[in-house]
């Protein structure tokens, strides 16, 4: 399994006592503390203007021998957006990772909001543009949607409801597990055995106090961490791009484009854990 971080240099709103630069140190410890090889977080530089204070964030993560992709500048949804101005946002992120990554290989290109589009003719575009432009698609097979978490989190905080927080970092890891048994059933469903798995999580406050524990329940559902070209090198990820509907994760859409049928899979509380603490 490939783990992945969007949204880098910052995501989500801060509790009191968190800063960006203490979050990224944070996660960075964690990923090399369990070993995780050549993490790629995907960047957009736009947050870089609207939160100053998130600069020191990227150069810790290079420093760290981790590495950066593409994520939009401004990481504007393809379904709502036009054509051109989807690649401008691509184009404007690349200075700075041209700057950042100085040789290294960053022409990798995570889609905000895992959308690829809702027409066949914006995909076909867009995936011309970054053949074009020498981007491989950062696909995701496992996203458990862990932003959702971090708002209710802050709002606990301020509430002092330990309880509340208790029960977050509970549903938080059983909405991981959940995903990852359903993800390895899908694999099996689609290609009769287990593949390598890209997980996707966010640079969030929640998400990097709770990361230790994730990842020591991944290693007890099996995984073992690679990196991202050793994950996507898995023939699974070689498919027909028209036949796949836009629909988040790559084995989502692959289950639909062969019409077979979800396997039963208990429900993440999203509707309670945007309610937790209001």
């Amino acid at each position: 399994m490939a783990i992945t971080l969007d949204d880098l240099p910052s995501h989500g709103l801060l509790p009191p006592q968190m800063t960006r630069v203490g979050i990224a140190e944070s996660v960075i410890r964690t990923l090399k503390d369990n070993g995780v090889p050549s993490v790629y977080g995907f960047i957009n530089g736009g947050r870089l203007a609207s939160e100053p204070a998130s600069v020191p964030v990227l150069k810790l993560w290079i420093d760290a021998g981790f590495l950066l992709g593409n994520h939009g500048y401004a990481h504007r949804d393809l379904n709502t957006t036009d054509v051109e101005v989807f690649e401008r946002d691509i184009d404007a992120n690349e200075p700075l990772l041209e700057t950042l990554m100085e040789g290294s290989d960053w022409h990798y290109f995570r889609y905000p909001f895992v959308r690829q589009g809702d027409t066949l003719e914006k995909r076909r575009a867009v995936r011309t543009y970054l053949s074009e432009h020498g981007y491989k698609i950062a696909d995701v097979t496992l996203d458990f949607q862990d932003y959702a978490w971090n708002t209710p989190y802050v709002r606990c905080i301020a509430a002092g409801d330990a309880k509340a927080i208790e029960w977050l970092k509970a549903s938080y890891l059983a909405a991981a597990r959940e995903h990852v048994a359903v993800g390895r059933q899908m694999a099996h469903m689609l290609f009769g055995r287990d593949i390598k798995h890209v997980l996707l999580l966010h640079i969030s406050p929640f998400s990097s106090i709770m990361l230790p524990a994730l990842l020591a329940q991944l290693r007890e559902q099996g995984a073992h961490f690679v990196s991202l070209p050793d994950a996507e090198a898995d023939p699974a990820y070689r498919y027909d791009q028209d036949v796949v509907p836009d629909r988040g994760p790559l084995l989502d859409g692959l289950l639909q484009a062969a019409h077979m049928t979800y396997p039963p899979h208990a429900e993440t509380p999203l509707q309670t854990i945007g309610s937790i603490c209001q």
